[in-house]
């Protein structure tokens, strides 16, 4: 059974343990930092994913510019539950709650170029491209969402 709910803080070191397991082959060692970060000061609503009550996915949304811009964020998902359609669920449950924000004129999300194409294939066109952003080897891909 799936579930999506509200990220509580006691959620926190298995966010930890996801980002841990796709790293090198998603993130930069850095990033763990920055998620550990983002989720005590930058977190404005994120949602982890359950298979079976056990947290296998998480992901977020920021906003910008007057809450005109709502920013995906965040996106880990268990190595063993990728190509699932597990990180597709996510992302467009985040999609419909900004969807149903009146403010939102734009959604946005910056990956990598590891997984860009995951995005491209749900509806986000390429903007912009920032090579070694994140971390030598990690570019940035900025994308928009068109539905």
């Amino acid at each position: 059974m799936i579930t999506i709910r509200e990220y509580q803080t006691t959620d926190k070191y298995a966010l930890i343990d996801l980002i841990r397991l796709n790293t090198p082959k998603y993130f930069a060692i850095n990033e763990e930092a920055d998620l550990n970060e983002y989720l005590d000061t930058k977190r404005e609503l994120y949602y982890v994913l359950l298979s079976d009550k056990k947290i296998v996915g998480c992901g977020g949304i920021n906003f910008a510019d007057n809450k005109t811009i709502g920013k995906i964020s965040w996106d880990i998902l268990h190595p063993q539950y990728q190509g699932k359609s597990l990180g597709t669920q996510l992302l467009k449950h985040r999609i419909e709650i900004l969807k149903s924000i009146s403010s939102i004129q734009k959604i946005t999300v910056r990956t990598s170029q590891l997984a860009y194409k995951f995005y491209e294939k749900r509806g986000f066109v390429l903007n912009e491209i920032k090579r070694d952003f994140w971390a030598k080897g990690f570019d940035m891909y900025y994308m928009e969402y068109k539905d």
